[in-house]
């Protein structure tokens, strides 16, 4: 039956009414019919992720809005979609079963809320939320209206990623683990300073590619992409590469037994660049987990300011590097080595014990969303909307406490005992890699936050400075832009 007359059918027989009124994907989607998938973000991600999804049986790309006009009509014209600058417009199109959210940061939530209210299932992209508040309501959205909800770390549908939890955990090859370190270490740019605002491109609708962010001017030279290092909408390197290897830690070393951390410590700053961007490009962060500690690091400067070739590194205590994007597992009896697409296991001396190799992740995360938007069943996403908002949340955490290391000084914390020794040795590597750009942790530009307490329950931090870090967990919107609290 084809899509028009099935939505033709659905309609005249009325089967197709929610008990909200709206008009559902389990009511209009059957086992074998096409699926009519919308683009909410035309971006280069948007591009990339909307066409796996169109190379899939059944799934037709039926429209494409961006506040960007042309960015929209560019894709849009690939697949003889529908074109949109209001992503609302989209939403109202019974055409559209599902949707893909690939906008900046901060709209992935409203996006969300906004699609799920609106009867479409969601694929959304990572980071899935701009602050924690936020991604819980997408949660709630999703339990509310009986969606399909899941985030875009497609590493979760890699087939490797049960082989290493079974060496990991089920055949304790490498014996008890010890402690985790996630890295990111990617080399970047300044982003420039401008001496005037940002003139916003005409075919750009201004105040939709701001939705819930706060209208601010932009000193940087480009709208597009680099919003990212801006807290007004985006997240840093943490909730640009750092959702993905600690959803891999996640996923891999604690198996979703630790949902969000007990404790947050987290140092770094803005070095080497004198420009317009206002999240760290050196980020290091520990987690409290009440079973393994976890270390993060990040940087996107070289290893000096003379531009020499390569990024940051570090080894720590280890006999083996860390990847410069992926975690290390430290255990009693070796390391294991995880990357996008691979792994590598060594025994205690250093030696190559077992290689792991990965599958197409990214074709089987979309046609997971795809089989579970037919079956109905939420259980069978490999990355849940719940599962993503905790994986989201590790990284939300370590950016509050950035920022509340700005606000509050805890430069003392350095030399806490956190529970392994590991901690101080990261320090030290960051010390040494800081000092070629005549910067020293004691500097102000290196923000210490003092140690957070957090309540993975309710999400939000307790005792000491809590009121400081508690404010960082939501957002002020812009009226007509405000993502609602949903119980």
């Amino acid at each position: 039956m084809s899509s028009l007359k099935r939505r033709t059918f659905l309609q005249a027989t009325g089967a197709a009414v929610a008990l909200s009124g709206v008009r559902t994907a389990s009511a209009r989607v059957a086992a074998n019919d096409e699926i009519g998938v919308g683009l909410i973000g035309a971006g280069g991600r948007g591009g990339q992720v909307i066409g796996g999804f169109s190379k899939l049986d059944g799934v037709k790309i039926v429209a494409v809005a961006d506040p960007d006009q042309g960015r929209a009509k560019k894709i849009a014209d690939q697949y003889q979609a529908n074109v949109y600058t209001d992503l609302r417009k989209l939403l109202d199109n019974p055409a559209v079963d599902a949707v893909v959210i690939t906008t900046c940061n901060h709209w992935h939530c409203l996006a969300s809320v906004w699609a799920m209210e609106a009867g479409k299932d969601v694929y959304v992209e990572k980071p899935l939320s701009h602050t924690q508040w936020e991604g819980r309501q997408v949660v709630n959205a999703a339990r509310k209206y009986d969606r399909i909800c899941q985030l875009g770390t497609q590493q979760r549908s890699d087939p490797m990623q049960a082989d290493i939890k079974q060496f990991l955990h089920e055949d304790k090859a490498l014996g008890e683990i010890r402690y985790v370190q996630a890295n990111r270490f990617g080399v970047r740019g300044p982003i420039g300073k401008r001496e005037t605002p940002l003139e916003i491109p005409k075919e750009v609708d201004y105040d939709l590619w701001l939705g819930p962010a706060q209208e601010e001017p932009i000193y940087r030279d480009k709208l597009h992409y680099d919003w990212h290092w801006d807290w007004n909408t985006g997240s840093g390197e943490m909730g640009n590469w750092g959702v993905h290897v600690l959803d891999d830690v996640r996923n891999v070393v604690f198996q979703d037994e630790v949902t969000l951390p007990t404790r947050i410590l987290a140092t770094g700053g803005r070095i080497g660049w004198d420009d317009a961007g206002d999240t760290p490009n050196v980020h290091y962060a520990y987690f409290d987990t009440g079973k393994i500690p976890t270390i993060i690091a990040l940087s996107n400067v070289r290893q000096d300011p003379e531009g020499k070739k390569g990024g940051w590194s570090s080894r720590a205590d280890r006999k083996v590097s860390g990847p410069g994007t992926g975690y290390v597992v430290t255990c009693e009896g070796g390391y294991y080595v995880g990357g996008r697409g691979s792994g590598r296991a060594y025994d205690a001396d250093g030696k190559e014990m077992k290689k792991f190799r990965g599958g197409d992740m990214s074709r089987i995360h979309f046609q997971n969303f795809i089989d579970a938007v037919r079956s109905r069943k939420k259980e069978e996403l490999h990355a849940e909307i719940e599962v993503g908002h905790h994986s989201t949340g590790w990284c939300n955490l370590a950016n509050v406490g950035f920022r509340v290391g700005g606000a509050v000084s805890g430069k003392d914390a350095g030399n806490l005992d956190v529970g392994t020794d590991v901690w101080p040795m990261v320090l030290e590597e960051m010390e040494r890699q800081l000092k070629p750009f005549g910067v020293s942790p004691a500097d102000d530009v290196i923000h210490f936050s003092p140690m957070l307490n957090h309540d993975p329950q309710s999400e939000r931090f307790t005792g000491e400075h809590a009121d400081v870090a508690n404010a960082f967990l939501k957002r002020e919107y812009r009226d007509g832009y405000v993502v609602p609290e949903i119980g």
